[in-house]
């Protein structure tokens, strides 16, 4: 097993990090335990999570993902594990999450707010890798960092990190952490996938020049990579559910992810996939760890035994000439998300 470091941390990390947003909802407790021991027992101690999860998130069920995971972890030596939350985004984004009345920002109220909570969810005293789900444009980031910085010197939190991020948010954040003297961004949890490369146009340089890594979400590109929607819409699919859902974002989401030019390289992807011998989510997850400025992939699964082609990605390095098969894929079919 190969593991890497996240950014300048000494947090040292397998290939592929176990994502969670699904126990919940799509996955409840005993099949979710039943992924985080098949993962942890293959030699993955990196695991992921959020105070929003599961998803989509409801004022219900917020912070569930987190119990289940907590739950989970009492039965494994702490040190073993890796554990990566978030705090939720500020209101004044993308999305307003059901959570503390959706009025949400990354002050220094809703930080520490966010932290306790999830440290009771989780049953734990520290956790490894916090973040920020994604910016707030309003908050200077001077004050965001000073509260973050304030938990690394509690002990409460190892390091800290960024996610849905710009290069330019990324860049003036470390900026004025190196101005300020506070714990910095480490890692950088953006969505790259064979369909989503836009991260490698300009954050890519930002990662290899300042020592941050890249930790992917999404690498099946919501699971279209996998080839599922390929033969029509399914009725167990996220994305079906999305379009079928009165919700704007959802609808706008599930657009994106499917489409004409989405299908068309995913087409290209399965018959490479296939040409070489590999499932075609082995590819895709072997695909988005395999760039010098990622340190763990993050995947997901609502069933224990889609971790197979996964944990068949972990150890494996894809050929110069399956990349350049990938490579025209995108030459010829350029952004299909967007």
């Amino acid at each position: 097993m190969e593991y890497r470091y996240i950014g300048r941390s000494g947090l040292r990390v397998s290939p592929v990090c176990m994502g969670t947003m699904t126990f919940g909802t799509q996955a409840e407790k005993v099949e979710a335990f039943r992924i985080m021991d098949k993962a942890y027992e293959h030699g993955i101690n990196f695991f992921d999570t959020a105070e929003l999860y599961p998803v989509p998130p409801t004022a219900k069920l917020a912070g569930r993902t987190e119990e289940i995971v907590g739950e989970w972890m009492a039965g494994k030596p702490r040190d073993s594990l890796i554990l990566a939350t978030k705090v939720a985004g500020a209101a004044n984004g993308w999305f307003v999450p059901p959570i503390r009345h959706g009025l949400t920002a990354i002050d220094r109220f809703h930080i520490e707010r966010a932290v306790e909570g999830s440290l009771r969810r989780l049953k734990t005293d520290y956790i490894d890798l916090y973040q920020m789900h994604w910016p707030d444009t309003v908050v200077p980031i001077e004050e965001s960092l000073e509260a973050f910085d304030r938990l690394v010197r509690s002990g409460k939190v190892r390091y800290i990190g960024t996610s849905n991020d710009t290069t330019y948010g990324t860049t003036k954040a470390l900026m004025r952490s190196e101005q300020h003297g506070y714990a910095r961004f480490e890692s950088i949890q953006n969505n790259f996938s064979l369909l989503n490369r836009r991260f490698l146009d300009e954050l890519a340089t930002v990662c290899r020049n300042e020592q941050i890594s890249l930790l992917p979400y999404s690498p099946l590109a919501g699971g279209v990579l996998s080839g599922k929607y390929n033969g029509g819409f399914r009725t167990e699919g996220r994305f079906s559910a999305y379009l079928a859902s009165s919700n704007p974002r959802q609808q706008a989401m599930a657009r994106r992810f499917v489409n004409e030019k989405t299908l068309a390289s995913t087409e290209r992807y399965l018959q490479i996939a296939k040409e070489a011998g590999l499932h075609p989510v082995t590819l895709a997850t072997a695909w988005s760890k395999q760039f010098d400025f990622v340190a763990s992939t993050i995947v997901g699964a609502t069933r224990t035994e889609q971790l197979d082609p996964i944990l068949d990605a972990m150890d494996l390095t894809l050929s110069d000439e399956i990349l350049r098969a990938c490579d025209t894929v995108h030459d010829e079919i350029l952004y299909p998300m967007g």
